[in-house]
């Protein structure tokens, strides 16, 4: 396992990742008691390819913390979507750090974190939050996640194919 350098450029470039992972959770996203509808995952997927599994989750949990502090959204604070957050970040980089990013690849990542971890544990923060009232909305949030699997599979895959963001990836890889 080689050392991770914490550079200037590094962690100024995770700054703004994380800075934009807030504003498209917060502000750009369609929200309602149980659907949530956002791209935030694309600074998460650049902060899993540049830097790691542990770094991308530490980093993906703590946008989620900040972002919950200073916009809180449906009352309290509730780690557990925190841990889910750091959870993905981990997958995602698994999959994504140093290795060949196939179609074949982002498929299986995005079918693990959307529906082994995101929508089953979210659906659990919520039951513990908000009691069986959950389960009238389980079909819509299947629907939902289902969508955006695909959409999150797509955006990925043309995202990384784009050679702008290609020569980037190496310009900064860390």
């Amino acid at each position: 396992m080689e050392k991770q350098r914490f550079t200037a450029r590094t962690i100024a470039l995770m700054g703004v990742l994380m800075a934009l992972r807030i504003i498209l959770s917060q502000f750009l996203s369609i929200t309602t008691g149980f659907v949530k509808i956002s791209f935030f995952f694309i600074p998460v997927v650049i902060m899993a390819i540049l830097f790691g599994p542990i770094i991308a989750g530490s980093a993906n949990a703590l946008c989620d913390f900040i972002g919950a502090m200073l916009f809180p959204a449906g009352g309290l604070y509730f780690p557990g979507f925190t841990l889910t957050a750091f959870l993905s970040g981990i997958i995602y980089s698994s999959f994504y750090y140093k290795k060949d990013l196939t179609l074949k690849r982002i498929i299986i990542v995005n079918i693990i974190v959307t529906f082994i971890l995101s929508l089953p544990l979210n659906t659990l923060w919520l039951y513990m939050m908000q009691g069986n009232a959950v389960f009238a909305f389980l079909p819509a949030r299947i629907i939902s996640s289902s969508i955006m699997c695909v959409v999150q599979i797509f955006i990925t895959y043309a995202m990384v194919n784009v050679s702008v963001f290609q020569k980037q990836i190496i310009k900064f890889n860390v």
